[in-house]
């Protein structure tokens, strides 16, 4: 072979061997592997039944193996959805143009002050605002938000107290997301930070009336249970502050707050089936608390005062949906409880909110919010305020001051955005202060909402609540459903606004809320239904619901998604492992599913308060009912839905290695090719992103990702 024809060739073959390198690594680009966590088998026995956990190690916090392979998940995430770049910042700056960057709160009233809150065009977080005497009066600022958030990726203010004699602000700051707190104290005359800087603790605060005197509680540091509470006078040391209270029982939390009369400092001791309360004269703050009854389980009561009396909501003998019930302040024995309101088999007494002359009770029926007026002079006088909707949420708002015959409350719907109104009890005329502005093209006429009910498989009825828009949905079954859920600790889901949402409803989707048993919607009896060992009711009526909705023609049968978090994760968990063929995505925040191993383990956060709502796994009636739920327990080999499980590495209630756990056990053992993608928060909590922005941009590649699934990241509004 001459040689030109043979250095030719070989220039030939080495271009060939270049060319097929670059369709390699192009094609590692597009298709990136996967990170595979290794294995470390880990047996776990109880009741002598053995579980092999090979991810065990994951909950290794500072392993820097442990870090890494988030990062390689997050890595890979990115690749993932690296397409769909632009379709994110479009849909950022949709709800982010939706939305009035310089907006206030309405500002309610407590004495001389007008109190509000605000955001400046540009700030990720809020300006703590009042002024004296009169809306027109010149501005105080209390609290910059965005101030306290410089140099650091997270913030958050837990609680921001003024004394009673409105010269000191107490307030709570955590800048990791784990939720521990440090308190701090603002001279409101000098505008000064006083010396005072309580650490390490829950953010929970109340004043006595002296102004010099606060009560904190402090959690435990390694299962985050509030278990003490604390009095600190300011100028003294925090390290000689007085221990006024400590929770022994490890199943119970507890807290302190003022009462609504300023009367009263009251110490709540809780867990999901009894409560106890105590109580101390605000203007004695050095006394000793009296306890108001013992603690009883299966006794759930909450305590008000008002006048001379307290009011009790209370489930005592069959209340099951509790009854409302008064006593003297100077006998608080059961003896000499007489009711107020009676119990009623058919309507949730949720809460009540006394004013001088008028009591608000907060109930629930069918499922829906009712706010109750009654005059105490002439109970025969009382009306319900009228909401005209077939599904929206109301709830009484800022009302500090007892003797006002004005009710400040919110009304919303799936429709409607959030609306602060004063109610004048006595002439029954309504003011709209504010409805939340949505900029842009939004007519609230464009869409509607429904309240339907669908058929479980035992015979109840789930109620559901549905919004669309519309001129793009007419029930011929074509269009993508996405499906929400929670289902736990007697939550009720309430059908909100949210302006974010319009992305996915101008874009053809219809998003359903589905009231599963485990809420409290239709009472408690719905709650008690869906815990326990009735827990799978949860996860059955969600699957009994995406089905209906596609056999009543509200959702395409190859386009249902489903979002849940914390325990709504447990749910998204459930249902993908019991029915992975009804769902083509699935969208698990922050999610609880490694249930067995962590109601095994004292030592983590919230496990000892909650085992009168799942059950103690050290029983083994237990341990044998959450394995055949638990998600991670119950990941098999079979095909599993598009998925998008979300985490934060400082989580304080569900740690961060649950979700990261169960995407590696299903990375192992799923036999399909959809997409499976783990994206953890480095710098977050269980709330996820702290600024207003960054929450925007969450929610910009959440729907990003359900668009692409859908068909649709190409579709215009």
């Amino acid at each position: 072979m001459p040689s030109t024809v043979r250095w030719l060739a070989i220039l030939c073959l080495a271009l060939l061997g270049v060319g097929e390198a670059a369709a390699q690594e192009q094609n590692r680009q597009e298709n990136p592997e996967p990170p595979m966590a290794r294995t470390v088998p880990e047996s776990l026995e109880t009741h002598g039944h053995v579980r092999v956990d090979p991810y065990y190690w994951l909950r290794e916090r500072e392993n820097p193996d442990v870090v890494a392979y988030l990062e390689a998940e997050n890595e890979y995430t990115e690749s993932m959805t690296s397409h769909l770049e632009g379709l994110r910042e479009t849909l950022f700056e949709e709800i982010k143009g939706r939305i009035k960057q310089d907006d206030s709160s309405v500002p309610y009233r407590k004495d001389d002050y007008f109190y509000y809150r605000r955001y400046e065009e540009g700030d990720q977080y809020p300006i703590y605002a009042r002024k004296k005497g009169s809306l027109e009066a010149e501005e105080e600022v209390l609290l910059d938000a965005n101030a306290l958030a410089e140099g650091h990726d997270f913030l958050s203010v837990r609680a921001s107290a003024v004394s009673p004699d409105h010269r000191t602000l107490a307030f709570a700051v955590d800048t990791v997301g784990r939720r521990f707190y440090t308190v701090r104290f603002k001279d409101l005359e000098t505008g000064e930070a006083a010396d005072d800087v309580i650490p390490k603790v829950t953010g929970n605060l109340a004043w006595a009336s002296d102004s010099r005197t606060i009560f904190y509680s402090k959690q435990d540091p390694k299962t985050l249970r509030s278990h003490r509470i604390f009095r600190h006078r300011l100028g003294d040391d925090p390290a000689d502050d007085a221990l006024v209270y400590e929770e022994a029982d490890e199943t119970f939390s507890t807290y302190v707050f003022r009462s609504r009369s300023e009367r009263y400092l009251m110490i709540g001791s809780f867990q999901t089936l009894s409560d106890e309360w105590r109580y101390l004269d605000a203007d004695d703050p050095t006394g000793e608390f009296r306890l108001f009854l013992p603690r009883e389980r299966g006794h759930e009561h909450t305590v008000h005062h008002l006048g001379d009396h307290f009011y009790i909501r209370t489930n005592e003998g069959d209340a099951e949906n509790f009854k409302l019930m008064r006593t003297p302040v100077d006998d608080t024995a059961r003896g000499r409880w007489e009711e107020v309101i009676p119990h009623r088999q058919d309507v949730l007494l949720e809460g009540f909110t006394p004013f001088d002359d008028h009591l608000v009770v907060t109930e629930r029926k069918a499922g829906l919010i009712q706010l109750r007026i009654r005059p105490w002079d002439d109970p025969a006088d009382e009306h319900y305020l009228d909401f005209g909707e077939e599904a929206y949420l109301a709830y009484v708002q800022n009302n500090p001051e007892t003797d006002s015959g004005i009710l400040r409350y919110a009304y919303q719907s799936m429709t409607t955005p959030e609306s602060v109104y004063d109610y004048d009890m006595e002439t029954r005329e309504r003011t709209l202060l504010k409805r939340d502005e949505v900029l842009g093209d939004f007519d609230p006429a464009d869409y509607a909402t429904e309240r339907i009910s669908a058929p479980a498989r035992d015979g109840e009825r789930v109620p559901v609540s549905l919004v669309y828009r519309k001129d793009r949905f007419d029930r011929s079954g074509d269009s993508p459903l996405l499906l929400y859920g929670y289902g736990s600790y007697g939550y009720s889901l309430d059908p909100t606004f949210s302006a974010s949402r319009l992305s996915l409803l101008d874009r053809g989707f219809v998003y359903a809320i589905a009231h599963v048993r485990g809420g409290e919607v239709l009472g408690r009896r719905w709650y008690e239904a869906g815990k326990l060992l009735n827990k799978r009711n949860t996860f059955t009526d969600f699957i009994d619901v995406a089905e209906h909705l596609v056999s009543s023609g509200y959702a395409d049968a190859d386009r249902v998604y489903a979002i849940g978090g914390s325990a709504g994760g447990l749910l998204m968990g459930a249902v993908v492992n019991m029915r992975p063929d009804l769902f083509d995505g699935i969208v698990a925040r922050v999610p609880w599913v490694d249930v067995v191993t962590t109601m095994l383990d004292d030592d983590i956060p919230l496990t000892t308060s909650e085992f009168d709502e799942w059950g103690d796994p050290k029983e083994k009636e237990y341990y044998d009912y959450m394995l055949t739920y638990s998600p991670y327990d119950n990941v098999v080999e079979q095909p599993y839905p598009n998925m998008l499980v979300t985490t934060g590495l400082h989580d304080s209630q569900v740690q961060y290695w649950e979700p990261a756990k169960w995407v590696a056990r299903l990375r192992a053992r799923k036999t399909d090719d959809n997409t499976l993608l783990l994206k953890t928060n480095m710098e977050a909590g269980h709330g996820g992103a702290s600024g207003r922005y960054e929450r925007y941009r969450e929610t910009a590649f959440i729907y990003a990702f359900l668009l692409d699934l859908a068909g649709l990241a190409g579709s215009e509004r």
